[in-house]
């Protein structure tokens, strides 16, 4: 067994390489880059920094750098294009799928896109045209044009002849399309049941009419939903006249799994999925200090409200510790319903025909665990500072923030998404801002009103 074949993780090839950078061992790295697929070498690329990045970049074999390419983030691509010499993107590009050429088409240098797109056949430049019509997260932004098709009135036989013929087929081509002259899509031919039924047997005898294809205008999460609901390997790609335009397959559907999984994530911190981690110093902080900013922005409109009730707080200490409890508890439970609004926005659970139901439900929720902690938090209270008054204005304080908390954080992720805004990335900001001003605004006021 190679030692290569031993490190069979990210994290050990890191470190593989990491000693193979340091003792400047080019070629033990060039053979274990050799024996990694393009995703593999483009996860390890991202794990390092600019100069060791850079390193391995001119390792990697130049048949592999074009899959590269295609795997790493926007931002590590365009620093990894920028090494290299415009004959050395054309070669590396220039093999590509038309699909995955599509993806990072915009990204590459005007010269080398013209002498892509001179150097492809009329066909290949053909299918590179429907790919770039629609969106890049959208299901033809997302297709495969290389597809197979057979006519309904055809015997089994006669495909197989033709598959024999054709030589090879697509990778992770699990069913055949059939389509009429008219290259309308009809439904699909399973391998297993070209396989398995006599050669006799027309296609239109064993073929699955109930396998819909999938509108070109779809978005990447909707499709993600199809493949999994109706437990897909591969769909077929269809126009709004319903003419066949390519496929999608699952390999397609974990990236965007992947890529949606990072945007909910990065994005509640004001990040981009797309950014480089081992990007310059000034670089990140430049992009993070908007974020800072708008914190900074809302913090201040917190502390103005807490400013206005400051006679109240002279008088009575005991406010100005328990303060921090009302804020968290009402941030914690507006959380708890913001992630679960985006979340059910995000997989089409939510809408206007059910959101008052799931209002009723989630004021429910508040109120009985605004109640039941307000209790403990009362006693706690009421004994800590041996006044009875004031486990009840915290008592009462934590009710009415826990309630106004659920409401914000079911409102906020539609009027976001009405806006256009992605829930995922402003919402925890506004909601926390929310339940900080009317946490320390009920409880103060409510001190002021019961202890002055």
């Amino acid at each position: 067994m190679t030692e290569s074949a031993t490190i069979d993780t990210t994290e050990g090839r890191l470190e593989h390489l990491s000693q193979a950078l340091d003792t400047g061992a080019a070629d033990q790295i060039r053979h274990l880059l050799l024996n990694l697929h393009g995703s593999e070498i483009a996860d390890l690329l991202e794990c390092f920094p600019h100069g060791p990045r850079e390193i391995l970049w001119e390792l990697v074999d130049p048949d592999d750098r074009g899959e590269v390419l295609t795997q790493v983030n926007d931002e590590v691509r365009a620093g990894l294009i920028d090494e290299l010499e415009t004959r050395d993107l054309v070669a590396a590009t220039g093999s590509l799928d038309p699909d995955d050429l599509a993806d990072i088409l915009m990204d590459l240098p005007g010269a080398v896109i013209r002498e892509v797109l001179r150097a492809m056949d009329k066909q290949d430049r053909q299918r590179l045209e429907v790919v770039l019509h629609y969106p890049e997260d959208s299901a033809g932004g997302l297709m495969n044009v290389d597809v197979v098709t057979v006519r309904a009135d055809v015997t089994l036989d006669v495909v197989m002849r033709y598959l024999r013929m054709r030589g090879e087929l697509p990778r992770n081509t699990d069913k055949l399309f059939v389509v009429d002259r008219h290259d309308c899509y009809r439904g699909a031919l399973g391998l297993t049941q070209l396989l398995t039924n006599e050669p006799e047997q027309i296609v239109a005898a064993v073929m699955d009419r109930e396998i819909r294809g999938i509108l070109a205008t779809q978005t990447d999460v909707e499709v993600a939903r199809q493949f999994e609901n109706h437990d897909l390997l591969s769909a077929a790609v269809v126009s709004e006249d319903n003419k066949l335009l390519g496929r999608i397959t699952i390999d397609d559907v974990v990236d965007v799994i992947r890529e949606d999984a990072d945007h909910s994530l990065l994005s509640m911190a004001g990040l981009d999925e797309e950014d480089d981690t081992f990007a310059p110093v000034m670089k990140s902080a430049r992009r993070r200090a908007l974020w800072l900013g708008i914190n900074l922005f809302t913090a201040f409109l917190a502390s103005w409200v807490i400013g206005n009730f400051q006679a109240t707080l002279e008088q009575v200490v005991a406010l100005a510790v328990l303060m921090p409890i009302v804020a968290s508890m009402g941030g914690i439970a507006g959380s708890q319903t913001l992630i679960i609004v985006i979340r059910g926005l995000a997989l089409g659970q939510i809408g206007s025909s059910n959101a008052r139901w799931l209002m009723y439900k989630e004021l429910a929720v508040s109120i009985l665990n605004g109640i039941g902690w307000a209790v403990v938090v009362a006693v706690i209270s009421a004994l800590w500072f041996s006044n009875r008054d004031i486990g009840l204005v915290i008592a009462a304080a934590l009710v009415i923030n826990l309630m106004c908390a659920a409401l914000a954080g079911l409102s906020i992720p539609f009027i976001l998404r009405h806006l256009n805004i992605d829930p995922a990335l402003a919402g925890s900001v506004i909601l926390t801002t929310f339940t900080d001003v009317i946490g320390f605004m009920v409880f103060l006021g409510l001190g002021t009103i019961v202890l002055l």
